[in-house]
């Protein structure tokens, strides 16, 4: 499990990754995983260098938001069956701990990251791969998108990555439960449903849609969207009376923004304001 060769480096326009493509068009870097011949499975470099991906985009102001995908008609199967599952069962406790540490390590730079993260989800997403999809903070599918939380077929817990933290809040706790006990197939339509994702289109148009959603945000004020997701992670920790506390802390901090006068003189000259991120 060693690290990456070649370490993410400033800005991401100029980055080429090793274990999955990236681009970077307006403001939105687009993230695509690239197996697609085993349906864009993860392995422990591709896990490593999503991560500090995730973590550079902290440094690079250019990244408005961020879209994730997967190549091939598929977002992802999940944790390598060869690359990964054969290598765990020959592991010892403290291997397995420090495997276990790092697929946790990709979903805490996705939560940390500052820019908003959409997922464009299509066909299989199972496994780690429901973990990434879960991890973003919209996602859009494409019809006939199926996703499964696996690890209790494999003879797991679903416990992973986050899964019983995250997934009740966006679901509710009854039906996470259910998919997390048996492992089943969450259709597109039940997941539109049930809010695991904000609408469904065709799968010619998930990843147009969901990069036109991220430039959308890219668009707006960069400062404040980094507030907005800062505070409904750190909110769920808090009382209502501590929230609205921190809300106005937080508010009161955009106010003194140049974006925030812009929006101002933009409103009162009737016209649409350019948001520049400071």
């Amino acid at each position: 499990m060693s690290r990456p060769a070649n370490p993410v480096t400033i800005p991401l326009a100029d980055y080429s990754p090793q274990h999955f493509l990236l681009a970077v068009v307006d403001g939105v870097a687009t993230v695509t995983l690239n197996r697609p011949e085993r349906k864009n499975p993860l392995t422990f470099e591709s896990y490593r260098e999503l991560t500090d991906l995730f973590r550079a985009c902290a440094f690079d102001d250019e990244v408005k938001s961020i879209v994730v995908t997967g190549a091939g008609g598929n977002f992802s199967s999940g944790g390598d069956v060869f690359e990964i599952i054969g290598p765990l069962v020959k592991m010892d406790t403290k291997g397995l701990t420090a495997f276990t540490r790092m697929t946790g390590d990709l979903v805490k730079a996705m939560r940390a990251c500052p820019q908003p993260i959409i997922a464009a989800v299509e066909g299989i997403c199972a496994g780690a791969g429901a973990i990434v999809a879960m991890a973003s903070d919209m996602r859009l599918a494409a019809s006939g998108t199926k996703v499964a939380f696996l690890f209790n077929k494999v003879g797991l817990a679903g416990c992973d990555m986050g899964a019983c933290a995250i997934l009740p809040r966006i679901i509710g706790q009854s039906r996470a439960s259910e998919l997390l006990y048996t492992g089943r197939f969450m259709t597109a339509e039940e997941g539109e449903r049930w809010g695991f994702f904000s609408r469904i289109v065709t799968p010619e148009q998930v990843l147009t849609q969901a990069q036109l959603l991220a430039r959308q945000v890219a668009e707006g004020p960069t400062f404040a969207n980094t507030m907005t997701k800062r505070m409904l992670a750190m909110e769920w920790a808090m009382s209502v009376e501590e929230a609205i506390e921190a809300e106005a802390v937080a508010q009161a901090l955009c106010m003194t923004t140049a974006d925030f006068e812009r929006a101002f003189e933009a409103f009162a000259n009737k016209v649409k304001p350019v948001f520049r991120g400071d």
